[in-house]
């Protein structure tokens, strides 16, 4: 595997990364010291070896510890109720959706009775997906995980759900197709063989903004992965190069907790409190 090495030199760090070709960060070097850390198993030989080239031959001089910093990191103002997102329920924004644009009650029983599929069956069954990923992920909470739910970005989008701990930051994008059959390929997911969905490019692109949004308020690169979970599928099949989108069945998802050695436990609550601030996504 081909690895991409970058150099990120911010808020008094410098370090190398080693990058999948889409950008997606699989292990990194502190200059300084050497000190390597993967993130992803997988490419530990591949990241050790392209990690280990650059720090020889990186002609680039090395920052004394005590240089200022360049840049200066943007601070949160205090949090408020409502600014604080930990209170979202899972499907959050689909809930409020619902509420405010969904059918009357006699609406609803006309279709019942009827059983007339309406456009807001897509958003129900989206619901039902989003409370049983995310109770499965609140079961990670004695594990040392912390859950953000219904994230909201720009553009009247979200992020599902949003898992942080030892094991790095988790941007996780819930499907709901109830007895279907489920092909995840590289870029596009298909559905009972149906038209493909660019269900994994897009989870890549959102993971993205998660940490562009990190990056800017933490003082340290959060590694953020993208991750799909699929909800009620009689079968889930993934293709052997699908590498850069973690997928799972909504009762896999408990893979995650065992993850650890990307942060500590200092900066896993360091994360969350940028996480948990509806301000830090505003332009997200």
């Amino acid at each position: 595997m081909e690895l991409k090495v970058t150099r990120w030199k911010r808020y008094g760090h410098d370090r190398l990364y080693a990058n999948l070709p889409d950008g997606t960060a699989v292990g990194w070097a502190d200059v300084r010291t050497g000190e390597m850390t993967v993130l992803v198993a997988e490419y530990h030989d591949d990241v050790i070896a392209v990690l280990a080239h650059h720090l020889l031959d990186n002609p680039d001089p090395v920052l004394p510890q005590g240089t200022p910093e360049t840049e200066a990191r943007p601070v949160l103002p205090p949090l408020t109720q409502a600014d604080d997102l930990s209170t979202n329920r899972p499907g959050e924004s689909l809930r409020d959706l619902l509420d405010k644009s969904g059918p009357g009650l006699i609406e609803r029983v006309v279709s019942q009775l009827l059983r007339r599929p309406t456009e807001w069956d897509g958003w129900r069954k989206g619901l039902a997906g989003e409370k049983r990923v995310g109770a499965e992920l609140d079961r990670l909470a004695r594990r040392g995980w912390r859950v953000l739910h219904s994230i909201p970005l720009a553009n009247n989008v979200d992020v599902d759900h949003l898992l942080i701990g030892p094991g790095g930051v988790f941007s996780i994008n819930t499907k709901y197709h109830h007895n279907k059959v489920v092909w995840v390929g590289d870029d596009a997911v298909k559905v009972n063989r149906g038209k493909p969905a660019p269900y994994a490019r897009k989870s890549r692109a959102e993971a993205k903004r998660v940490f562009r949004v990190l990056e800017q308020y933490c003082g340290f690169p959060v590694p953020v992965e993208p991750v799909l979970v699929f909800v009620g599928v009689t079968d889930l099949k993934v293709v052997a190069t699908q590498l850069s989108v973690r997928v799972y069945q909504e009762r896999q998802v408990a893979a995650l907790a065992p993850l650890s050695g990307v942060l500590t436990a200092e900066q896993v609550e360091q994360v969350y409190s940028v996480a948990r601030h509806r301000q830090a996504w505003s332009k997200a």
